[in-house]
């Protein structure tokens, strides 16, 4: 599919498909801000992620018709093998942590910036840095920390709450608009060559062992 075609199918179509990946330490809340954004529900007490979990989500911006496949990636080290494969074809990516955990928000600059350098396929994609958590009171992180942190590594910045649904959808509509106003990657990454195969990434998760 070229950037300019629609694809057709299942009842509709779409105009860009874009691939979104959710990193950061386990527990920072990163299921839960995917099930808040793509159900609209949030779960409290949801067990770690086991591998790679993905959802699709359908949104309209901005006069687009967007299909947006959201990964969510265990935080664990015990599956980190497993996860890195995840990291090729996404477009955009999410850098959680947790504003009531120092060692959460230490962990985007020790490990998952480092993992992305890594395994990244695409040059520019869009990086953003979420503090969730931001209804809790004991905080750890302040709001100017994290600002700070994005702006050095050149990422978007924002604080949410999946449980009190506080920006989420503001969260991923601000990083889809920026990769919309980046030329390349609608141009070069949503073409056949180079699309994203959801048949085969869902496969290799169900063989896997992911859930």
């Amino acid at each position: 599919m070229s950037s300019g075609q629609k694809a057709r199918g299942g009842g509709g179509g779409f105009d860009h498909l874009f691939k979104i990946l959710l990193v950061g330490d386990s527990g920072v809340g990163k299921s839960s801000i995917l099930m808040r954004f793509t159900t609209e529900d949030c779960f409290e007490d949801m067990s770690p992620t086991i591998g790679v979990d993905f959802k699709l989500k359908m949104l309209d911006l901005d006069g687009k018709r967007l299909k947006l496949t959201i990964w969510d990636t265990a935080g664990q080290e015990r599956f980190r093998t497993l996860t890195s494969s995840y990291y090729r074809g996404a477009q955009g990516i999410i850098f959680a942590y947790d504003v009531c955990r120092k060692e959460t928000f230490r962990s985007l600059q020790e490990l998952w910036m480092n993992e992305v350098d890594m395994y990244s396929t695409i040059p520019d994609a869009i990086k953003m840095v979420v503090g969730n958590k931001v209804d809790l009171q004991d905080r750890q992180v302040t709001k100017e920390e994290g600002k700070n942190f994005a702006r050095q590594h050149g990422c978007l910045f924002i604080e949410t709450s999946a449980k009190e649904n506080i920006k989420i959808a503001q969260c991923f509509e601000e990083l889809v608009r920026k990769m919309l106003e980046t030329p390349q990657l609608v141009e070069d990454y949503n073409s056949a060559s180079k699309g994203i195969n959801l048949r085969q990434e869902r496969e290799a998760s169900e063989g896997g062992g992911c859930c």
